[in-house]
C-alpha cells in the first residue's frame, strides 16, 4: 500500500487510522491469541518438567519405590517447597543428647 505523505515527510493522519474490526473479527483475533498463549504455556511447562526430570537422573531414587517417590513429590508440592524442606531437614538433623 502506498502512503500519502504530507509536507515534511510525515504520513497523513488519515493514513494512520486503522479500520475498526467487527465484534466477530475481534473475537476471532482474541481466540487466536488465546490459543497461542495456551500453546506457549504448555511448551514452557513441558520444558520446565523436562529440566526437573533431568535432575532426577543424578539422584539415587532407586532407593524408593515408585509409589514412595510419587507420594513424596506429590506431598512436597502440595505443602510447598519451603515447608517440605524444613520438615525433612528437621528429621535429618540429629537431636542433641
Amino acid at each position: 500500500m502506498r502512503r500519502m505523505m504530507m509536507d515534511g515527510g510525515q504520513p497523513d493522519d488519515s493514513e494512520l487510522d486503522m479500520p475498526k474490526l467487527s465484534e466477530r473479527e475481534k473475537l476471532a483475533d482474541l481466540e487466536a491469541r488465546q490459543r497461542r498463549m495456551v500453546e506457549e504455556v504448555t511448551q514452557a511447562r513441558s520444558a520446565l518438567r523436562d529440566r526437573y526430570a533431568a535432575t532426577v537422573k543424578d539422584i539415587g531414587v532407586e532407593a524408593l519405590t515408585e509409589r514412595e517417590f510419587r507420594d513424596l513429590l506429590t506431598l512436597a508440592i502440595r505443602v510447598g517447597g519451603a515447608a517440605s524442606l524444613g520438615a525433612l531437614k528437621a528429621l535429618a538433623t540429629p537431636k542433641p543428647a
